[in-house]
């Protein structure tokens, strides 16, 4: 090895690639915020909402198919739709309620 110096001295840091620096980590930070997913009480109220109508109508409808299809097959008319539509109502409000007990922090009833 020699001790010789090198021909070139070493470039020293420049304050504009440390200020451009600076300035690309904040628009990233700021990127990270603006992007990052807003979680808001609406957006869990308007879910609870599209729940507690799924519950209603899959209550009514599935109560309504079953009854349905028991006076097709038993021939017992009305009474097999309108026992499977107050069935299917039943259970639709058994788990509108239990989704609001579970919801407002207190354990379900039952469990």
């Amino acid at each position: 090895m020699s001790d010789e110096k090198p021909a070139r001295e070493p470039i020293a840091e420049d304050a504009r690639i440390d200020a451009l620096e600076a300035r690309l980590k904040a628009a990233r930070e700021r990127e990270e915020v603006r992007n990052r997913p807003q979680v808001s009480g609406t957006d869990a109220n308007y879910r609870s909402g599209n729940r507690v109508l799924a519950d209603l109508l899959g209550g009514l409808l599935g109560g309504t198919v079953i009854g349905g299809t028991i006076d097709y097959f038993a021939g017992t008319s009305p009474w097999g739709l309108l026992v499977g539509l107050f069935l299917g109502i039943g259970v639709a409000f058994r788990n509108i309620f239990r989704m609001a007990n579970t919801q407002s922090g207190d354990p379900p009833q039952g469990e």
